[in-house]
């Protein structure tokens, strides 16, 4: 693997992820766009997560994740390339919603969080329409259906 994880687990959760499998999902994202990549991945519950939406998104609620792309000085090569934040309570409730595996829905998130590190974004259609293709691809190399898919029978 070429991901160097630093993950810290800053609240109770039953049934987090493994460290290998946040290690996995972060390798798949990372690894075609670095050689090596460090990280770190943060599980935050959702006052810290709501706190950092809200100063640093300007939404006051918490969030599935976020992320703090890593901005090196001019002319220093590292392989930070940042810090992912996520709220498992709200991975939960949406994997609930959306009917969907919660370590699945997690891989999502991580996968999510790791394009955004990479600069990927999903603000206009044409950028939304890549970042989702991406996912997907990743997301089914690791067996895990289309988050995106149309619920609707």
């Amino acid at each position: 693997m070429s991901v160097e994880l630093d993950l810290q687990i800053a609240c109770e959760f039953e049934d987090l992820p493994s460290h290998e499998q946040f290690e996995l999902w972060a390798d798949k994202a990372l690894s075609a766009y670095r050689e090596h990549a460090e990280l770190t991945i943060r599980i935050a519950d959702e006052a810290e997560s709501q706190e950092l939406n809200s100063q640093y998104r300007g939404k006051d609620k918490p969030t599935n994740v976020l992320s703090f792309p890593f901005d090196a000085p001019p002319g220093i090569e590292l392989p930070l390339v940042g810090d992912l934040i996520i709220c498992p309570q709200v991975v939960k409730a949406e994997s609930i919603e959306q009917e969907k595996s919660f370590h699945e829905h997690f891989a999502h998130m991580t996968i999510h969080g790791c394009l955004h590190l990479l600069g990927f974004d999903h603000i206009n259609e044409q950028d939304a329409v890549e970042m989702e293709g991406i996912e997907k691809t990743l997301l089914a190399e690791l067996g895990i259906d289309d988050p995106y898919r149309d619920d609707a029978y």
